[in-house]
């Protein structure tokens, strides 16, 4: 499940990387949501999706029984879920301002109007 997960992560930051490249910004906004929705997929990867070892109590211990689930990467996840809505809140506000005072949404066009 973690090799499907990693090259999952892989092919979106791929794909992120490819829109984030293209000119027109309307796609630099779907490429910064999918590079933030990878980041998430693998921050929830790299804290280990095996469930038959504790995520706070040591090995030899036998606290936990039954069903848990590792709270750090849920909580870090979270909280980039929190800080990506505000910076592709913040980039769509700014391409929006953008393409109102320039007339494109083409990166290179607008170099040249100004």
């Amino acid at each position: 499940m973690q090799t499907l997960c990693a090259a999952l992560v892989g092919i979106m930051i791929a794909a992120s990387i490819y829109l984030i490249l293209d000119r027109n910004l309307i796609r630099f906004i779907f490429g910064l949501i999918l590079a933030s929705n990878a980041i998430n997929l693998l921050i929830f990867t790299v804290g280990r999706l095996d469930s038959q070892r504790p995520p706070l109590i040591p090995n030899p211990a036998t606290a936990v029984q039954g069903p848990f689930a590792n709270a750090l990467p849920q909580a870090l996840i979270l909280t980039a879920i929190v800080i990506g809505f505000a910076v592709v809140s913040f980039a769509a506000v700014l391409v929006h301002r953008a393409v109102d005072s320039t007339g494109t949404d083409d990166s290179d066009d607008m170099r040249s109007t100004e």
